[in-house]
């Protein structure tokens, strides 16, 4: 009888150990911490339910959200040339209301795209200076919601295909240009995908400066610096396109001009023996066993191309100046627009035609691309620029007058500081209302030493200058043809004859009178525009600062 009674005991103090919760000192829980370790353990029984059934709904909704869009959209495979198609591609600039209805295709940048939900995205596609919206919705045929959600991710500044109709907006999209139309998209593929953060947003690079003067204004400034160590990504803003399509149409219609003046184009050496415009402000460079030196001009070889009975050049190419200043108006390389012109018997007839080149290119930007100075001004405000038919033309001496009238203290001979041609600007503005003036006659001490004195007045020279918006254009002159003459200034001047015999040797065998000028493109840009900084109007400006990118 006494062995049951035993292993009852026996299995009693089993189970009563088995109850025995221990903590990490080895020792029993008290009833509290078996309550809280209860309540613990019953939460992660609730978390780990609600995840299961979390995952079968998911899994149900994967099961009935059919992705039927599949050859809608995608990444395309790189594009190695693998075939042609007869896909005929839009520009964005050709689109508005009256094709609504027509299906296109575009090819573009993402510059914006904004998601509403998960059934509805919006974009703005840019191309140049052309924007325009496209939006896609989801729909229970041929849009899915995965579709919607690839779109939604594609990053800013990607290049894509989009496929889609022409619609007319319920309200005017005045964030774009094309304000009339918008694309319902049916078809999005990514071409080249933007990776990795942006160093800015191409919104916040594009926005009027008058933006950042009002009062409660909080928003984020690109400043130049910036800017131009990311220049690739902030050459893409529609502002910097306009800029340089406008900085290509002044090369164009420089040269449909003197082209139809018939003029012959020129392309002279950009590594020279000499300093072409004397003085020590030239890039000294290696050659082989000498030493040569960057052109700071074409000037010696204009002339010695007149010599050689070209009677009318012009060239487009690169100067060199090595100028530590680090102004808003000079650079180290720049872009010259140069002419050279033989005459018959008064140096005015250069001028005239130089007159004329402006009138040109002015009234042709204003006529043929408005389209890009509107977008320019959308960023930068300013007035148009005004100039008159028959250019204002100042003697030396009377400018010297208007701004003694105006208080200046100046000699008869004193070259003018920078201020004082802004300044003598804004009273031809004033008087005469316009932008852009030649003055004439400028003294012969602070000109070059091929540049012929004043047959009146040997203080003064047959030079001139070209402004716009009070700040020097153009430097131009006539130049000295002959051969005796030309080898006494050049001394006059401490120019080492030996430096220069190749060019002194050309009017030695006879050489017509001629005059030009040399054109700073990107000044001519940067004022036209009144953008008041000429790294604005640069590919890739070079300073004394920078030499990158």
């Amino acid at each position: 009888m006494s062995e049951p009674v035993k292993e009852d005991k026996v299995e009693e103090i089993i189970q009563k150990t088995e109850e025995i919760v221990l903590g990490e000192d080895g020792k029993p829980l008290s009833k509290k911490a078996l309550k809280k370790l209860q309540k613990e353990k019953e939460k992660a029984e609730r978390k780990a339910a609600t995840a299961a059934k979390l995952a079968e709904e998911k899994a149900a909704r994967d099961a009935s959200n059919v992705d039927y869009s599949t050859d809608r959209y995608g990444k395309l495979p790189m594009n190695q040339s693998q075939k042609r198609t007869d896909t005929k591609y839009a520009e964005i600039k050709t689109i508005n209301s009256s094709r609504k209805g027509e299906d296109v295709v575009i090819r573009a940048r993402v510059h914006t795209s904004r998601a509403t939900g998960n059934k509805m995205c919006f974009f703005v596609f840019r191309q140049g200076v052309s924007t325009i919206q496209g939006i896609i919705t989801a729909d229970a045929d041929t849009i899915s919601k995965p579709m919607v959600k690839f779109c939604v991710g594609i990053p800013a500044e990607s290049i894509v295909v989009v496929e889609g109709k022409i619609v007319k907006p319920v309200e005017e999209v005045k964030s774009c240009t094309i304000s009339d139309a918008e694309l319902a998209i049916s078809k999005v593929y990514v071409v080249s995908e933007a990776q990795g953060r942006l160093p800015f947003s191409l919104e916040d690079a594009t926005r009027p400066e008058t933006e950042y003067e009002q009062d409660d204004a909080q928003l984020v400034r690109v400043n130049l610096d910036t800017r131009l160590n990311n220049r690739v990504l902030d050459l893409r803003t529609t502002t910097n396109n306009a800029i340089f399509r406008l900085q290509s149409a002044v090369c164009l219609l420089f040269r449909e001009f003197l082209i139809e003046k018939n003029f012959m184009e020129i392309h002279t050496p950009k590594m020279i023996a000499t300093a072409s415009e004397g003085g020590s402000n030239v890039f000294r460079i290696s050659y082989f066993k000498t030493s040569a030196y960057l052109a700071q001009s074409p000037q010696l070889y204009k002339q010695m191309c007149i010599a050689a009975d070209f009677e009318r050049v012009f060239e487009i190419g690169p100067v060199f100046r090595a100028e530590d200043s680090n102004t808003h108006r000079h650079m180290t390389e720049f872009v010259g627009l140069d002419m050279e012109m033989a005459f018959k018997e008064h140096y005015h007839e250069v001028l005239d035609v130089l007159d004329e080149m402006f009138v040109y290119i002015f009234t042709n930007l204003q006529k043929r691309y408005r389209t890009e100075i509107e977008a320019v001004k959308k960023q930068f405000p300013h007035a148009d620029f005004e100039f008159l038919p028959k250019t204002l033309r100042l003697k030396f001496h009377e400018g010297i007058q208007m701004l003694r009238d105006a208080g200046v203290e100046l000699g008869d001979y004193d070259d003018l500081s920078t201020a004082n041609e802004k300044l003598l600007g804004k009273l031809v503005k004033e008087k005469y209302n316009t932008d852009f003036y030649i003055l004439d006659k400028f003294p012969l001490a602070v000109r070059p030493f091929y540049t012929m004195p004043d047959p009146e007045n040997p203080q003064y020279s047959n030079s001139y200058d070209i402004f716009m918006r009070g700040e020097e254009v153009l430097s131009g002159a006539q130049r000295i043809h002959d051969a005796d003459f030309l080898l006494e200034r050049a001394k006059h001047h401490g120019i080492d004859v030996a430096t220069i015999q190749p060019y002194v040797d050309a009017f030695k065998i006879g050489a017509p009178p001629h005059a030009g000028g040399g054109v700073g493109l990107e000044r001519v840009v940067m004022l036209f525009l009144q953008l008041g900084n000429i790294r604005r109007t640069s590919l890739f400006p070079r300073d004394p600062k920078r030499l990158e990118p």
